[in-house]
């Protein structure tokens, strides 16, 4: 039996504020971006709305549903609140997600190859998640996360359907892939860490997607990915650790932390290239 691919990008997430959902899609369609309304996640703690591209990943839109003050204190939603994995996480890109399994455990496996390669890296046993669409159709997943000292935002989560996936990725009809920017898959996905953490994050990454970097200099690493639609959208993604290389991406560590800082996309021919930015976080356009 072979062993399942943990490199399958599925989605990247950008956190907004509270109750924002509605506001930043607009600003995501001002961007190029045609945006799907997406609904609220069990627990109605969150909600989001979706960006579907051609290569099958998307990005999620995502707020929680109101904020902290709206929950009494000690009631069980504001201490469901208060332990969210990204109740501390400033606005902008803030994490992404591979594609699991139901049926397989993505965290015995990843934890499997890090006690053989002798890493950190540990993930914790999978649980269930859910959303309810704008339509009324429920949605049910498995999540494998990694442990919360384990570099969440710098290490990818997993997610591993239980329903269809394209009840959650609803890439039918074609038109919902579609952008105005030309956009047609993610590029890459750029990580900041500490100069002194490259090496670690290194061979974390190594241990969760099996597989040792295409690159590796000093400065930054690179691993190429997959997507649900491989064949599709100009190229595969790269995910890319890299130490800051200027003034201003050092600042930028120093001030939210290891994760995320900028997300590339490949575009049509002839469409917009150069850098933009959503109220929150940075984007790089690519010609495909």
């Amino acid at each position: 039996m072979s062993t399942p691919s943990t490199k399958t990008l599925d989605h990247i997430m950008h956190l907004t504020p509270p109750g924002s959902v509605d506001e930043v899609s607009q600003q995501f369609r001002e961007l190029g971006f045609h945006v799907l309304p997406g609904g609220t996640h069990a627990g109605g703690l969150t909600q989001n709305a979706l960006v579907v591209l051609q290569d099958g990943a998307y990005i999620e839109l995502v707020s929680f549903t109101h904020p902290e003050s709206h929950y009494p204190p000690g009631s069980p939603e504001r201490q469901q609140r208060d332990t969210f994995p990204w109740v501390l996480k400033e606005p902008g890109w803030i994490g992404y997600t591979f594609l699991g399994f139901s049926s397989t455990s993505i965290s015995e496996l990843i934890n499997a190859r890090a006690k053989k390669d002798n890493t950190g890296i540990r993930y914790d046993p999978e649980f269930d998640g859910g959303r309810e669409r704008s339509d009324g159709k429920v949605l049910e997943w498995q999540i494998s996360a990694p442990s919360p000292d384990s570099g969440r935002g710098v290490v990818p989560f997993f997610c591993g359907d239980v329903t269809p996936r394209e009840w959650r990725v609803p890439l039918d009809p074609p038109s919902n892939a579609e952008h105005p920017s030309g956009v047609l898959g993610v590029a890459y996905i750029r990580i900041l860490v500490e100069d002194d953490d490259l090496s670690d994050v290194t061979a974390d990454i190594t241990s969760v997607i099996g597989g040792l970097p295409v690159s590796h200099t000093s400065q930054r690493v690179t691993w190429v990915l997959d997507t649900p639609n491989t064949d599709v959208a100009g190229g595969r993604p790269q995910l890319i650790i890299s130490v800051p290389e200027t003034e201003d991406e050092r600042r930028t560590l120093e001030g939210r932390g290891e994760g995320i800082y900028e997300v590339a996309f490949f575009v049509s021919s002839g469409m917009k290239e150069g850098q933009s930015w959503t109220p929150y976080g940075k984007i790089v356009w690519l010609k495909g």
